[in-house]
């Protein structure tokens, strides 16, 4: 495949790799992998897993299928604070480089999706169109690519971490600095803005 040649990687290996992970081939699959080669390109990153593992970390926008192909690809998760999840439902993501502080965000283009019905037309199912599409659309036609800062807080980075305390009102313990003052207290941000869950008899 023509864009395999633009990096070091090679697209359908990576793209297999990824399927393994996620569990089926899926247009997302295909747009997360090819998101990550080009983002990783373009900070200067050619071996995530290896000798750049400790100089990349990853922003997702996204909870969907294309994420599992960027950790797949760039090797980064949430359990290795490499990976952060930004909650704003797009198909992007930013990748950093930490030792040049280059990043990029690489956004999914909308109009991808009517272009790839142009490249299959035979195919009357949209997402298999759109699957086959992605896999040989150019990377201008596929994704915006803008140049961005990233600014990291200490707390945010991989490592032990920095603070460790014990909500007054639970008490459970809160790491990463993730804990609030009130009134001289020390609290968690479920007790201070209410949990996702609710305890059951």
């Amino acid at each position: 495949m023509s864009q395999s040649g633009k990096n070091n990687f090679n697209f359908e290996e990576l793209l297999e790799e990824s399927v393994k992970t996620h569990g089926h081939l899926c247009p997302g699959q295909v747009l997360g992998v090819r998101m990550s080669m080009l983002g990783l390109r373009k900070v200067g990153i050619n071996d995530p897993k290896g000798k750049d593992r400790k100089s990349l970390i990853v922003f997702v926008e996204m909870d969907r299928c294309a994420t599992d192909a960027v950790q797949s690809v760039t090797g980064c998760s949430l359990g290795h604070r490499t990976m952060k999840f930004m909650d704003y439902g797009k198909m992007a993501a930013a990748y950093l480089n930490l030792k040049t502080n280059n990043a990029v965000r690489v956004v999914a283009r909308e109009d991808s999706r009517d272009k790839a019905k142009n490249y299959f037309p035979e195919i009357e199912d949209k997402y298999k169109a759109q699957l086959e599409a992605y896999k040989i659309m150019s990377d201008e036609e596929l994704f915006d690519v803008m140049n961005v800062k990233v600014e990291i807080n200490p707390e945010d980075m991989p490592g032990k971490p920095l603070k460790r305390v014990k909500c007054d009102k639970c008490g459970e313990y809160v790491q990463d600095m993730r804990d609030i003052s009130v009134n001289d207290k020390v609290y968690c941000k479920a007790c201070v803005h209410g949990a996702y869950y609710i305890f059951r008899e």
